[in-house]
C-alpha cells in the first residue's frame, strides 16, 4: 500500500461487500472446504491401513523389546554376517585377479609365440612370380587358412585362432579364417579391430566369445596384431583363449565361502546365544523375584550357585532381600504401634475432655460475673476445647483410615443438595471475611452413588479453606457431570500456590505459610482426610494454584460405585487462570490482525442463545476479569426451595469434560 493512498470505502467502486463478495470467496472455500473433507477423510483411512499393517507386528515388536537375549542374538547375527560378506568380497576379489592374472600372462605368452611363428612362416614362404590377380589372393587366402589351422592345432582347445584381412577396397582379400567354429564377427570387438588395425604392437580386450554352432557363448581374452603375409599383404590374427575354467574355479570359490560363512553365522549365533543365556537367566530369575517381593511375598529369594560375579549378584540381592524384609517388619511394627497408640489416646483423652468440656461450659456461662481478664481467659478455653475436640476426630479418622476399617456408606445423593448444606454453614465465615459464594451448574441434577457425610466434609473443608485463603474475594463453587464422572470445583481468588505446593497440599499437617494465623482453628488434618475420602470412593482429589492467582480444588468422583474413572468433566486448570488469558489475549491480537470479513444483513444471521449475565452488585474486592462464566448470581443468604429444603440461591454454568490421569494431587 502506498503511503498517500487512501483506503476504498464501502459501496465505491472496487471494493465488494455483503453479498457482492459472498459467491467468490465462498467457492473458494467450498473448495478448500471440500479438498479439506478429503484430506480428513483420508486421515481415518490411513489410521485404518497403518494399524492393520501394526497389529500382526506387534507380537514381535514386544517380544523383541522384552528379550534382551533376542537383541543380543540378533545383533551379533547381523554383525557376523557383515563380517563374512566383507571377508568373502575379499577373497573372492583375490582369487578372481589372481586367476585372471596367471591367465594372462599365459596367453600373452601364447599369443607372441603364435605371432613370431606367423611372421616367420610368412618370410620363409616364395611368392610365386608371373601370377594373375586373382590367383594370387586365392593362394593367400589358402595360406592364411592352412596358418589358421597350424596354429590352432598345437592348442588343443585351450584358444582359437582367428585371422581377418584389413578393410579395404579388396573385397576378394576380406575373407575370415576361424578355428573351433568361432564367430569372428561377434566375437572380435569393433574397437580392438580398430587398435589393430591402426598399431603395430600386440592389443588385448576381454570379452564374450560366440559360436556359430550353437554352443553357449563364454567369457575369454582376445589378444590381437597386424601381421604381413607370404605376399605382403597385411592382415589381422587373433588369439581367442577361453576363461571357461577359472570362472568354474571362481564359482567353486564363491560357493566354498557361502557355505563356510553360513556356517560360522550360524555358528555364532548359537554360541551368543548359549553366552548371553548364562548371563540374562539370573536376570531373570532376579527381575522374577523382586516383582514377588514387590506384591509382599518377603520371603523370595535367588538361588545361588557358583563364585562368579553372578553369584555375587545373587548373594548381595538375597542380602538386600532380608534386610528389606527386616526393615518392612519393625517398620510395619512401629506403624502398628503409631495407630494403635494414637487409636487408645484419643479414646483415652474422650474421658478427661468430657470432663473438662462441663468445667469449661460451666465457667464460660458464669464468665459474666468475672473480671475482664477471667472472662477473656473463659472465652479462650472454651475456643481451644473446640479445637481440641476437633483434632481428636480427626486423629480418629486417620486412625481408621491407616487401620483399614474405614467403611463407604454409599447411596445415590444429589450433590447440590450437599453443597447448599456446605454453603449454609460457611456463610458466617464468609460474612465476616467480607466474601461471596458463587455457585454454577446447578440448573441439572448432578447426581452420584457416594457416601453423603464423607462428601460433604470433603466439600466443607475446600469452601472453608477458600474462604479462609480466599482474602475477601469471591469463592466460586462449580458443578458438573459428563460421561461416568461428577465434579464439584471450588475456585477462590486468594494468595493461591505456589510451584510444587498443589501434591504438598495434601500431606499431614503441612501449611503453605506456618506463620498464618488460623481463623477457624484448623487441624491441618482436613486435606489429609478429604484425599482419603475421595480414594475411598474411587475418585480423585486434585489440587491447582498459581501465585497471586488464586488456586482451585476439584473433587472428582464416579457416578456408579466401584466405576472406573477416565476422566473429568471440570478442566483442573480453570480458564480465567494467568495462562489461558494470556493465551486468549494472544488469539484476539492475531483474530485482530487478520482481513476484516464483511458485515452480514441482520436478517442472515442465526439467532444465539446467550443466557443473560446478572451481575451481582459491584464490590471493591472483585476483579471483574477474574470472575469465570455468566449468569451466576451471589449467594447472599440462604432460601427455600421448592422440596422444602434450604440453600443458596445460584445460577449455573456449564463444564467441559477433560481428560485426566487422576495421579495429580494425590
Amino acid at each position: 500500500m502506498s503511503g498517500g493512498s487512501a483506503a476504498p470505502k464501502p459501496g465505491e467502486p472496487g471494493v465488494r461487500t455483503g453479498r457482492t463478495a459472498g459467491p467468490e470467496r465462498g467457492g473458494s472455500r467450498f473448495g478448500r472446504l471440500l479438498r479439506g473433507g478429503g484430506l480428513l477423510r483420508s486421515r481415518p483411512v490411513l489410521r485404518l491401513f497403518a494399524r492393520w499393517v501394526r497389529r500382526p507386528l506387534l507380537p514381535a515388536v514386544r517380544l523383541w523389546r522384552r528379550n534382551i537375549q533376542l537383541r543380543i542374538v540378533a545383533g551379533t547375527l547381523f554383525m557376523s554376517l557383515g563380517v563374512v560378506l566383507l571377508l568373502g568380497l575379499v577373497v573372492i576379489g583375490q582369487v578372481r585377479n589372481g586367476l585372471l592374472e596367471a591367465k594372462e600372462r599365459a596367453a600373452q605368452s601364447q599369443a607372441a609365440g603364435g605371432f613370431s611363428a606367423a611372421q616367420d612362416r610368412a618370410a620363409t614362404t616364395p611368392s610365386a612370380p608371373g601370377q594373375q590377380d586373382g590367383v594370387r589372393t586365392g593362394a593367400s587366402v589358402n595360406w592364411r587358412s592352412t596358418l589358421v589351422e597350424q596354429l590352432a592345432s598345437g592348442g588343443q582347445s585351450a584358444f582359437n585362432v582367428v585371422a581377418l584381412s584389413l578393410d579395404s577396397g579388396d573385397t576378394a582379400s576380406r575373407g575370415a579364417r576361424a578355428s573351433g567354429e568361432v564367430d569372428p564377427t561377434t566375437s572380435i570387438p569393433a574397437d580392438l579391430r580398430h587398435w589393430v588395425a591402426q598399431g603395430t604392437g600386440t592389443f588385448q580386450k576381454f570379452t564374450r566369445i560366440h559360436y556359430t554352432s550353437g554352443k553357449a557363448s563364454e567369457p575369454g581374452l582376445v589378444i590381437g596384431k597386424r601381421l604381413n603375409d607370404a605376399d605382403g599383404d597385411q592382415y589381422e590374427l587373433y588369439y581367442l583363449f577361453p576363461l571357461s575354467q577359472e570362472e568354474d574355479s571362481l564359482t567353486l570359490v564363491k560357493g566354498t565361502l557361502a557355505t563356510a560363512g553360513l556356517f560360522v553365522v550360524v555358528l555364532l549365533g548359537a554360541i551368543a546365544w548359549l553366552m548371553v543365556r548364562q548371563v540374562v537367566t539370573p536376570v531373570r530369575m532376579a527381575a522374577g523375584i523382586a516383582e514377588r517381593l514387590s506384591a509382599g511375598r518377603l520371603q523370595e529369594r535367588m538361588k545361588v550357585t557358583g563364585e562368579d560375579d553372578i553369584a555375587r549378584l545373587g548373594e548381595a540381592f538375597n542380602k538386600m532381600a532380608s534386610n528389606l524384609q527386616l526393615k518392612i517388619q519393625q517398620l510395619e511394627e512401629l506403624s502398628r504401634m503409631q495407630r494403635r497408640f494414637v487409636s487408645d489416646v484419643s479414646h483415652e483423652l474422650r474421658t478427661p475432655l468430657t470432663t473438662v468440656r462441663m468445667a469449661a461450659d460451666v465457667i464460660h456461662e458464669a464468665r459474666v460475673d468475672f473480671d475482664p481478664i477471667t472472662a477473656r481467659s473463659a472465652e479462650l478455653l472454651g475456643d481451644q476445647l473446640d479445637r481440641f475436640e476437633s483434632l481428636l476426630s480427626d486423629l480418629l479418622e486417620i486412625s481408621r483410615f491407616d487401620a483399614g476399617a474405614a467403611a463407604l456408606e454409599a447411596e445415590p445423593i444429589d450433590l447440590r443438595q450437599v453443597v447448599r448444606r456446605v454453603i449454609g454453614g460457611a456463610e458466617p465465615l464468609a460474612e465476616r471475611k467480607g466474601t461471596r459464594i458463587v455457585v454454577l451448574g446447578d440448573q441439572q441434577p448432578v447426581v452420584a452413588e457416594a457416601d453423603a457425610r464423607r462428601v460433604e466434609r470433603v466439600l466443607r473443608n475446600l469452601v472453608v479453606n477458600a474462604v479462609e485463603h480466599g482474602e475477601g474475594r469471591d469463592v466460586v463453587v462449580k458443578l458438573a457431570a459428563a460421561g461416568g464422572a461428577v465434579a464439584v470445583a471450588v475456585r477462590d481468588y486468594g494468595v493461591g500456590l505456589k510451584p510444587g505446593e498443589a501434591t504438598r497440599v495434601f500431606n499431614r499437617f503441612w501449611r503453605a505459610d506456618p506463620a498464618r494465623a488460623r481463623t477457624t482453628g484448623g487441624t491441618g488434618l482436613g486435606l489429609s482426610i478429604a484425599v482419603e475420602d475421595a480414594r475411598l470412593h474411587g475418585g480423585w482429589l486434585q489440587a491447582w494454584g498459581e501465585p497471586g492467582g488464586g488456586s482451585q480444588f476439584r473433587l472428582t468422583l464416579p457416578r456408579t460405585a466401584d466405576e472406573p474413572l477416565r476422566g473429568s468433566p471440570i478442566p483442573l486448570e480453570p480458564e480465567d487462570s494467568r495462562r489461558n488469558r494470556e493465551q486468549a489475549a494472544g488469539r484476539d491480537r492475531e483474530s485482530g490482525r487478520l482481513t476484516a470479513v464483511p458485515a452480514q444483513p441482520a436478517g442472515d444471521r442465526s439467532a444465539l442463545a446467550v443466557p443473560p449475565r446478572l451481575p451481582g452488585p459491584p464490590r471493591a474486592t472483585v476483579d471483574p476479569t477474574a470472575l469465570p462464566g455468566s449468569g451466576a448470581r451471589v449467594v447472599a443468604r440462604t432460601t427455600t426451595d421448592g422440596n422444602g429444603g434450604t440453600g443458596p440461591a445460584t445460577a449455573g454454568g456449564n463444564g467441559h469434560p477433560e481428560r485426566e490421569d487422576g495421579t495429580r494431587g494425590r
